[in-house]
């Protein structure tokens, strides 16, 4: 009898660690702001806790990442021409 409590103490001990490691990652990741939780590599991991403990900010993300991806508008003939600084279209307005 002893041993099968020890075995069952054992489990629920492993259990609370990890369900309090996840806790902390979540809770750490969560009070990032919007703006840095994309900058790194690691974006792919956060966002499987995003989708499913932050949806909106999941959703956010998906749809910064549409706007970033969005092509700008070609211009209507007679507009004015813009200029190229860097990398970078500058148009006019």
């Amino acid at each position: 009898m002893a041993d099968i409590l020890g075995t069952l103490l054992t489990i629920a001990l492993l259990l609370l660690a990890a369900t309090a490691v996840v806790v902390v990652i979540v809770a750490v990741y969560s009070r990032t702001p919007l703006e840095k939780k994309y900058e790194s590599a690691g974006g792919g991991l956060g966002g499987s806790f995003d989708a499913v403990w932050m949806p909106s900010a999941h959703e956010a993300g998906a749809e910064r990442d549409r706007q970033t991806q969005r092509t700008a508008p070609a211009p209507a003939p007679g507009d004015p021409l813009g200029r190229i600084d860097g990398e970078r279209i500058v148009i006019d307005v």
